[in-house]
């Protein structure tokens, strides 16, 4: 417990700093943060709210590519050389981002220990999600992706609770999410919310329960 707590990333610490360049902006739900094609010069950090990262084709078709929360790193892509920003963030709830320079943020990477591992932690969970994303959408059903969604955006195995509320979100996301229709994903729901596993009736509720649905379909591929 020592060694983690020593290895977190103290925003608080990082915030009082002296000497470092950082911009701390607030952002309205559905507000934009930056748009595809932008000029990519700093790293973000989110302290509250949440953001969906998504990409548009050619053909002007939208994929939302992931859905961060407090303690996600966004925008990471200058520090690997992109001149602008390969996709569009926006704000999914009410905000606080945290803008730190590209140079700047290069400086704190090899300057500061606990900065360096958050972020590496950080970069290894996103890309870990972005192989599972990949993997779901190649092989599972829709209604196995949306329940996986769900619990995604319940922080699922990061809170005891066994049932969390999400951030509003509309069916036309989930279904750009899940790679379906809208009308798909209001018939799982409406089956979900029958079964118990997610309420509808104050905003949005998913209850680990859920799980049983990613873990049944999963059972049957495997003959048990």
């Amino acid at each position: 417990m020592e060694s983690a707590q020593k290895g977190a990333f103290n925003v608080q610490a990082f915030l009082d700093s002296e000497g470092i360049a950082r911009k701390i902006v607030e952002y309205r739900r559905t507000e934009v943060i930056f748009t595809q094609g932008d000029p990519s010069e700093s790293v973000l950090y989110i302290q509250k709210g949440g953001v969906t990262l998504s990409v548009l084709s050619k053909t002007g078709k939208e994929a939302i590519i992931a859905m961060l929360g407090p303690g996600d790193f966004f925008g990471e892509g200058c520090l690997a050389g992109q001149s602008v920003r390969m996709g569009s963030a926006t704000a999914t709830m009410a905000s606080t981002i945290l803008l730190v320079d590209k140079d700047q943020m290069v400086r704190l990477l090899h300057q500061q220990h606990a900065l360096s591992d958050r972020f590496i932690a950080h970069m290894l969970a996103r890309n870990i999600r972005i192989e599972e994303d990949l993997i779901d959408h190649l092989f599972n059903s829709s209604e196995k992706r949306l329940a996986r969604t769900l619990l995604l955006l319940a922080q699922y195995g990061k809170q005891d609770t066994p049932v969390r509320a999400i951030p509003k979100i509309s069916q036309e996301t989930l279904a750009a999410m899940v790679g379906t229709t809208r009308s798909r994903v209001n018939g799982f729901m409406k089956n979900f919310q029958q079964l118990g596993f997610i309420d509808r009736k104050d905003g949005l509720k998913v209850n680990n329960s859920l799980l049983t649905v990613v873990l049944h379909e999963s059972r049957e591929k495997n003959g048990a």
